[in-house]
This record gives C-alpha cells, sequence and structure tokens, in this order.
C-alpha cells in the first residue's frame, strides 16, 4: 500500500468517524416539540411527530413537557399512567382557584397507559389533548407490538392485557369520538385531570420557580394521596374518589348531567350528591334499590350497585372499565357507612 493510499484511508476513515459521531450526537440531542405538530390541526399519524419524548419507550419526556401525577388518579383496569404537560417555551399556565389549570394555545396533555413492571412493562395507548386555535381536540394512539411507534387510533382498538391483579382483559382504547363522552362540558372539550386541588404542592411551586405557572393556586384543601387514602377521613377519601372518577360525566352542562347527580368535589349539596335522591333514569341500572345513596346502607344504594357491576348497561362508569376497582367500592362504601 502505497503512503497516498494510507493518507486517504485514514482521512475517509476519520470523514466516516466524524460522520457516525455527529449521527449520534443528533440522536442523543431531542429536537424541539412540534407546535406545528400541536397546532395545525390535522389528524397527526404518528405520536413521535410531535416530539413529546426525548426517548418515547421509556417515557423521557422533551424539553418543555413536564411529568406530572396526580394526587387521586382515575381508575383504569389498574394501568400504570405517565402524565406530561407540554407548554410552548415563553408561555405560562394560569391557577384558577382549585380547579383547573388554564393551558394556552398550543398546550398539550399527554396520558400514556402501560401495563406490567420493569423490563415486562408494556405501553398500550397514548392520549393527547391539543390545545388549538378553535379549542381542545382528543387524539388517541396505539402503540405498536416493537414498542417504537405509536400510530393514531381514529376507531379505537380492543388489546389483550394483564391487569395488576392477573386478570385477564380485552382492554378498550377509545375510539376519537368517545374521547367527548369523558371530555365533554357544556358542549365542548376540556381537560379533566390537572386540576390545582389533585396537584401537590411541591410540583406546582416548581412550575412557578420554572416560570411555567404564574402563581401558586389559591385552595385550602387538596384531594388525598390514593396510596395514603387510609390515612385521610372517609369522607375526603370517598369525595376525592368520585371526583376524578365520576364527575367528569356526572355535573351540570356534562354528558351525564341528565341523572340529576352532581359528584364533584365542591359540590356540598346532599341531595345534587345523591343522598336520599330517586335516581331520574336509571332503568335496570338500579337494580331494584330506590335512592342513589342511602344514609348507612350501601348494599342499598344505586351508586355502590353500579360501581360493583360489569354489566353493560349498568357498570359505572360506563367507558375505561373492565375490571371492578374493588379499593374505590370499598373506599364509597366506608363514606356511605358513617353518613
Amino acid at each position: 500500500m502505497t503512503a497516498k493510499q494510507i493518507i486517504g484511508g485514514w482521512i475517509l476513515g476519520a470523514a466516516l468517524t466524524a460522520a457516525a459521531a455527529a449521527m449520534a450526537a443528533a440522536k442523543d440531542t431531542p429536537m424541539p416539540v412540534s407546535e406545528a405538530a400541536v397546532l395545525d390541526g390535522r389528524l397527526v399519524r404518528n405520536l413521535s411527530e410531535f416530539g413529546f419524548f426525548a426517548n418515547a419507550r421509556a417515557q423521557v419526556p422533551n424539553v418543555d413537557v413536564t411529568a406530572y401525577r396526580l394526587n387521586t388518579p382515575l381508575y383504569s383496569d389498574g394501568a400504570e399512567k405517565l402524565r406530561f404537560l407540554y407548554l410552548p417555551a415563553g408561555t405560562v399556565a394560569a391557577a384558577q382557584g382549585e380547579g383547573l389549570l388554564s393551558l394556552p394555545v398550543g398546550a398539550a396533555l399527554i396520558k400514556t397507559f402501560a401495563f406490567g413492571a420493569g423490563d415486562q412493562r408494556r405501553l398500550i395507548e397514548t392520549r393527547v389533548l391539543l390545545h388549538r386555535a378553535d379549542g381542545w381536540t382528543a387524539l388517541p394512539y396505539r402503540w405498536n407490538d416493537q414498542q417504537t411507534e405509536a400510530v393514531l387510533a381514529v376507531a379505537g382498538a380492543r388489546i389483550a392485557v394483564v391487569t395488576p391483579q392477573g386478570q385477564e382483559i380485552s382492554y378498550r382504547i377509545p375510539n376519537k369520538n368517545q374521547c367527548k363522552e369523558c371530555h365533554g362540558l357544556n358542549g365542548e372539550v376540556v381537560p379533566i385531570g390537572p386540576k390545582a386541588r389533585n396537584l401537590s404542592h411541591d410540583w406546582l411551586g416548581g412550575m412557578i420557580a420554572a416560570g411555567k405557572l404564574d402563581a401558586m393556586p389559591d385552595h385550602a384543601a387538596q384531594l388525598p394521596l390514593w396510596e395514603a387514602q387510609a390515612q385521610a377521613s372517609p369522607k375526603a377519601a370517598a369525595r376525592a374518589y368520585l371526583d376524578v372518577n365520576c364527575a367528569h360525566c356526572h355535573q351540570p352542562g356534562a354528558t351525564a348531567s341528565n341523572s340529576g347527580l352532581d359528584l364533584r368535589w365542591e359540590q356540598h349539596d346532599r341531595q345534587a350528591l345523591g343522598i336520599g335522591k330517586r335516581p331520574v333514569a336509571a332503568g335496570r341500572g338500579s337494580g331494584g334499590h330506590l335512592f342513589d345513596i342511602v344514609p348507612g346502607k350501601p348494599e342499598e344504594s344505586i351508586l355502590v350497585h353500579r360501581m360493583n357491576n360489569l354489566d353493560p348497561g349498568v357498570a359505572m362508569p360506563e367507558l375505561g372499565k373492565s375490571t371492578i376497582d374493588d379499593e374505590g367500592v370499598i373506599v364509597v362504601e366506608r363514606w356511605i357507612e358513617g353518613l
């Protein structure tokens, strides 16, 4: 081999090494979230197009995407839920008392559902709520078997999973229109999760320090931590559970407003909460019981009967439930026993 060939080979090898290093660096340097994908009104096919994650499989959030948790989460067959909030650079969320944070146009809420733990964890779906100029848009994405991408599932899907309790179920990914059944209020799609009362003071304080929240929300009470609900009062634990799992439908202006039930945390009227209240349109869902809640008698209360049932047309909630939340039933029964 001549000196010229050696030098040429060295130059080519150095160039290839530099190119490989540049590609590796680019792979490890996340691209910013695509504001266009969030805002432009189209049905984005692949979750990766948004750029919400620096590492999607590991659910590592990208720049301007913040992970959060809820004190009392909504039950979905025991699924693990990983929640994230995206705020465009230079924007802030605004506190509105103890209720939902006000999120600017261009913001997004991202929630991934997973089953299994450790190396066996399997991402099932990711739901996104996009705050576009004309309001909020809800889109469901289904993860592929390789766990490399989640694809828009406009028609929803059914997937076989095993719950943490070892039950084999047909897990339902809602279709695009079904998202409105839980997120619908006064004819519009709205967020239902990030209420100040259901977020920790530490997280809220961290958002303020990062310049992503305008002020500490003005609220006296917070929903109890679900894993520590045994330390809360029976009333607080049960009312928190009903607020998170039921009130998005059972409140004025929502999809189950015709029931006459208002199960929001801030509701204090006993009749609106169902105590001593006759059902309006329960039909066979009443199970032959006469009142939504019978003080001291959970076994005679329609509310408990429907929570403790999987029969279509009887079970509550109607969506997102293929198993009975035994812990939730116990919490509500304990509260009713003490009324």
